[in-house]
């Protein structure tokens, strides 16, 4: 691996020598990977850069065989496009095999390899926050899209003792159970107020700032709301939830932390969690201005 002899500032680099990696999805240009990677790559001096690529679902199988033409050393991916790059991708993780999805594309000799790295970053935000020891919890999912499901199968594989999935569409909620297996079920509301923790997996709150996907009356001091919208940073539902006493983190952990593990796969030493959330946080209060 070359490390940088100057400082990351153009002209002096990129250069005709830099690796590149970079996120694909549609819309992307709001995507925060970019900084994340190039904050990592900073703080290890590495002649790396990412940038963003627009890829529609039709252009998927194209931008695949681009990474393996231009020698792009890795790619981060985000939605509309996981479940069609799991059907494209040369191999993939047993991670990714199960869930049918993919976060992380790395380019090993002329194979793309697949991976997820979303459970995993959710599991490593919550030791983040003092939660070490998942085993033997009781668990609420709140969704059954990809995000929800990749939360769902890591929790699993942590040892907690039940997972309700809860979801408006009695058919995803089935097949998210049968992707992600035992211990998870099929749940309803009334399984969050009995669950230690909650995981709140929809869009909703993130664009309609005052909704909230369900009643916050559900909740109860002593459980942890994971909602993983990160902008706005405190979602209407995280207010009313520590309004009522009740512990709260919103998704920054876990983009920060499922990006680190993109950069620890492509570049094979681990990556620089403090100055990736440095870069995040900064991120986020200069929107606020």
């Amino acid at each position: 691996m070359e490390l940088l002899s100057s400082s990351r500032i153009s002209p002096v680099w990129p250069s005709a020598r830099s690796r590149v990696v970079g996120v694909m999805g549609d819309p992307v240009g709001h995507s925060l990977s970019p900084l994340l990677h190039n904050a990592a790559f900073d703080a290890m001096g590495i002649d790396w850069v990412s940038v963003a690529f627009r890829v529609t679902l039709e252009e998927c199988e194209a931008a695949i065989a681009g990474i393996r033409a231009l020698g792009v050393a890795g790619m981060s991916v985000t939605m509309p496009l996981k479940s069609r790059v799991a059907e494209l991708a040369d191999e993939l993780e047993p991670t990714a095999n199960c869930l049918r999805s993919v976060n992380c594309l790395m380019l090993q000799g002329s194979s793309v390899v697949g991976d997820s790295t979303d459970g995993a970053g959710f599991v490593d935000s919550l030791s983040m926050a003092g939660m070490d020891d998942l085993g033997g919890m009781r668990c609420a999912v709140y969704g059954t899209g990809g995000a929800a499901r990749a939360v769902a199968y890591a929790l699993g594989q942590e040892g907690v003792a039940d997972i309700a999935i809860i979801g408006r569409s009695p058919g995803s909620v089935e097949n998210a159970v049968k992707i992600i297996g035992s211990p998870a079920r099929g749940g309803s509301n009334d399984d969050i107020t009995g669950s230690d923790l909650v995981v709140q997996a929809t869009p909703v709150g993130m664009h309609n700032i005052g909704d909230m996907p369900f009643d916050p009356d559900l909740l109860r001091p002593g459980q942890l709301l994971v909602d993983l919208i990160y902008h706005p940073r405190e979602t209407a539902l995280m207010i009313a939830a520590s309004a009522r006493g009740i512990k709260t983190i919103n998704g920054m952990g876990m983009l920060v932390h499922q990006a680190a593990r993109q950069i620890s796969k492509w570049c094979g030493i681990p990556a620089p969690v403090d100055a990736m959330w440095e870069a995040m946080v900064d991120s986020q209060s200069t929107a606020r201005r």
